[in-house]
């Protein structure tokens, strides 16, 4: 494996002094397009929310500022992405924010518990996609929200061929997927240069 395709594949599952700097660099990189996504969900004060793959934690603070007395939770992979994201929300660790180590397949949390659930550029490592959208759907309310934010839409994108295990969507893709999973009232949103948003909300 090449050194330009050993970091990027650190964005799957940051490991080590890459990881940390990849996460830094996600952090940074993500935000156009989280602050982008997230103008398509009417975000309530009060509200539970869920990021999945939540990376170095800049995604749960973006959250919270969105929604008064929230509470955020995230949920990644990677041990290396745990720490960080602790460490970047520790002002507010275990008050409004909450973050653990887990899988988007089998998420720890209750049936209906969530407001709002959001994937920042993570899709494209999920194994068993269809699967892992029913675990989405559980943990969500009736009327909950599922945001799917990516960057990377094109199926024969140069970054499949250098990050492994990825798999990347397009917007139609992801948008009848979660039809079929049943979620409703989805929509894709798209912005140039290759921005895309999905929302569905839970019947």
């Amino acid at each position: 494996m090449g050194l330009l395709s050993k970091f990027f594949t650190n964005c799957a599952h940051p490991k080590g002094g890459m990881g940390r700097a990849m996460l830094k660099f996600m952090n940074w990189c993500h935000a156009l397009l989280t602050n982008w996504g997230l103008s398509f969900v009417e975000i309530k004060d009060g509200w539970t929310m869920l990021d999945i793959g939540c990376g170095g934690g800049a995604t749960l603070q973006r959250l919270l500022k969105r929604s008064e007395n929230g509470k955020v939770y995230g949920i990644d992979i990677s041990e290396e992405s745990v720490a960080k994201a602790k460490k970047v929300n520790a002002e507010v660790l275990d008050k409004q924010v909450f973050v653990c180590q887990g899988s988007a397949e089998k998420l720890p949390y209750e049936n209906g518990m969530f407001d709002l659930v959001t994937a920042v550029e993570t899709v494209y490592f999920w194994p068993h996609l269809p699967d892992c959208l029913q675990e989405v759907r559980r943990v969500l309310k009736h009327g909950g929200h599922f945001a799917i934010m990516v960057e990377v839409v094109d199926n024969d994108s140069k970054w499949t061929n250098v990050v492994n295990g990825m798999t990347a969507y397009s917007p139609e893709q992801l948008k009848d997927m979660l039809d079929e999973a049943g979620f409703i009232h989805t929509e894709s949103h798209s912005r140039k240069p290759s921005y895309a948003t999905i929302v569905g909300m839970n019947p």
